[in-house]
């Protein structure tokens, strides 16, 4: 009964920054590898933050320096701050999750940038 929940999207104009959340029950973040993907319209999904049950983080080149994954163990709740936004960030943003082989996701969070 894994069940994970985005908020924190919506319309920006470019250069501007929101702060992406994911909360999770019946699964503890902090043991496990949890990742942020983006599904632009007309596009595959792709990943674009990554964050291991040590801290580790890594992200996709095109986000680099802009985007920041962070997790609160005790809200066990991940963030994605997304900073500098260009219309190009426009996407459904997805939360997800890893335990063991099976891999979670949440419903999306609607991200547009446009001026």
């Amino acid at each position: 009964q894994v069940q994970l929940v985005e908020s924190g999207g919506g319309l920006v104009q470019p250069g501007g920054s929101l702060r992406l959340s994911c909360v999770a029950s019946g699964i503890i973040f902090s043991q496990n590898y949890e990742a942020w993907y983006r599904q632009a319209p007309g596009k595959q999904r792709e990943w674009v933050a990554g964050i291991s049950s040590g801290g580790s983080t890594n992200y996709a080149d095109s986000v680099k320096g802009r985007f920041t994954i962070s997790r609160d163990n005790a809200k066990n709740t991940v963030y994605l701050q997304v900073n500098s936004l260009k219309p190009e960030d426009t996407a459904v943003y997805y939360c997800s999750a890893v335990r063991f082989t099976t891999q979670y996701w949440g419903q999306g969070t609607q991200v547009t940038v446009s001026s």
